[in-house]
């Protein structure tokens, strides 16, 4: 797999990048190492250089978080980032039976893997703190390609596929907070 066009394909035409998606034979280890992994790596390595190396303007001073803390962090980050991928795909892949789906958690992890590919791309936009907004709106777009992956690699009928994105994006939102309980705790 070829990590550049993938993130082509699912950014610039998630329509057509879908049907390709599910019908390819993967396993979590290789989609792991070969995409899941490379990407989680943007949004922490940015984030370090944001705010260890280049800091945020107040008042006419840059602030800068210590280089050791930056690291801890940045790891902490990529790992929960990892984490928060597979908890997400558990998660899909528990909620399709309730919207007329099919359960199949290699299906599930590719389809949070794949949707969640505009937010971890966006996470770039953390090299520069005052830009870090950008990201978020990035993000917005990864929850549209859940929205439309859903019907495809959950095979979740099309009128369930905004409630299914709805009840994920809240459940992901909730696991979200506990991994970020989590990290405030080992940091």
């Amino acid at each position: 797999m070829n990590i550049v066009q993938r993130v082509k394909e699912i950014l610039l035409t998630p329509k057509q990048a879908w049907p390709v998606i599910a019908g390819e034979s993967t396993d979590a280890i290789v989609l792991y190492k070969q995409y899941i992994m490379p990407l989680a790596l943007i949004p922490a390595f940015a984030s370090f250089i944001g705010m260890s190396l280049i800091g945020v303007s107040a008042f006419g001073q840059s602030i800068r978080v210590p280089l050791v803390y930056g690291l801890v962090n940045m790891v902490v980050s990529y790992a929960l980032s990892l984490a928060m991928i597979y908890v997400l795909a558990l998660i899909a892949d528990a909620l399709a039976p309730t919207f007329g789906g099919q359960k199949n958690l290699m299906s599930a992890l590719k389809l949070v893997a794949y949707g969640s590919t505009a937010g971890l791309v966006g996470g770039v936009f953390s090299i520069i703190p005052g830009l870090s907004v950008l990201g978020l709106l990035a993000s917005l777009y990864s929850i549209y390609l859940l929205f439309l992956g859903i019907p495809v690699m959950m095979q979740s009928p099309q009128d369930k596929a905004l409630p299914y994105t709805a009840v994920l994006l809240v459940c992901g939102l909730v696991a979200g907070a506990i991994l970020g309980a989590v990290s405030a705790i080992l940091r």
